[in-house]
């Protein structure tokens, strides 16, 4: 037979070798029948044909076996199909066994596939987690402003994970408990002197109703003092004031220049009638030419009287 064709059957051999070692992993169904589970190579290979990866599978079935749990392979490749994390699942199932927390395999993938971390929700459960809100600012009654930062500490609650709301409205209602709860104080001071009372108040309004989270307890851990919010709201309407009542005074001023104006114009008219009214009675008679050089002798002398009393006040 021709070398070449010896290469030829070598590297079809090669290729259907691995081409079945693809399909029927042998090496992970050695590891799983020496680890006690029992699996057979068709149900492999159907993996294979149904697209699931068989070590993702297998090797947490393994896990799972040697610790005690029973799963099905069926339930493990529906979730795996459902773009769930079947590893982190089993994990998680182990660790809330070992932790003597009931965990059914159904809420677990229900968790993983809500997008949650379902060992992080089992480790939280059993150590729970310190959340430290961020710097709240609200004002006592006597208008002082006082800082507060909260340190929440919280347990994972398994049976709301699907459904609950995170940790983000965990910190908005410790925030919006707090502000109230400092609002209502008489004083600063009190919040100063009793910062649990305030961590009081706002732990028994039951902040994780409706949340994936039981609030164990809530500390204020800093307490500072801000601004004088109420002596400057004071300075801000004393000005508002101020503002108004000159701009009042300003309106009546104009008010006073334009009545001014206008009586001078009625003056000025008055004035311009009076050529018209000594025409109109030098024409009838009623006043003769020397009685009109008379008024205005008088007038001039006024005049100049006038001016002589004006001179001496300025002197």
């Amino acid at each position: 037979m021709e070398p070449t064709v010896l290469l030829i059957i070598a590297g079809a051999i090669l290729l259907a070798l691995v081409f079945l070692l693809y399909f029927v992993p042998v090496g992970l169904w050695i590891t799983a029948i020496f680890s006690g589970v029992r699996v057979g190579l068709g149900t492999l290979i159907g993996m294979r044909l149904r697209k699931v990866v068989p070590s993702e599978i297998i090797r947490p079935l393994i896990s799972a076996t040697k610790a005690g749990i029973d799963l099905d392979i069926g339930q493990m490749e529906a979730h795996f199909l459902a773009g769930g994390r079947v590893g982190s699942v089993v994990t998680a199932l182990i660790s809330a066994d070992r932790a003597n927390i009931e965990l059914p395999w159904k809420r677990a993938t229900a968790i993983d596939l809500a997008g949650r971390d379902v060992l992080e929700a089992v480790q939280v459960s059993v150590n729970p987690k310190v959340i430290e809100t961020p710097r709240i600012a609200a004002v006592a009654k006597d208008g002082i402003q006082v800082i507060a930062v909260a340190r929440v500490t919280v347990r994972a609650n398994i049976e709301r994970l699907v459904g609950g709301a995170g940790e983000e409205t965990i910190i908005a209602r410790v925030g919006e408990g707090s502000v109230s709860s400092i609002g209502s104080a008489d004083s600063h001071k009190y919040v100063l002197e009793n910062p649990d009372d305030i961590s009081r108040r706002v732990l028994e309004r039951g902040l994780d109703a409706g949340t994936a989270f039981e609030i164990l307890s809530i500390d204020i851990a800093d307490v500072d003092i801000g601004r004088n919010i109420g002596a400057e709201l004071q300075t801000d309407q004393a000005e508002a004031d101020k503002n108004i009542a000159q701009a009042k005074a300003e309106e009546r001023r104009a008010m006073a220049v334009a009545e001014e104006q206008e009586m001078r114009a009625k003056v000025v008219a008055a004035e311009a009638e009076v050529p018209k009214a000594l025409a109109e009675a030098l024409r009838s008679g009623n006043l003769g030419v020397m009685d009109h050089y008379r008024m205005n002798n008088i007038q001039a002398d006024t005049r100049m009287r006038r001016s002589l009393g004006d001179d001496e006040d300025t002197t």
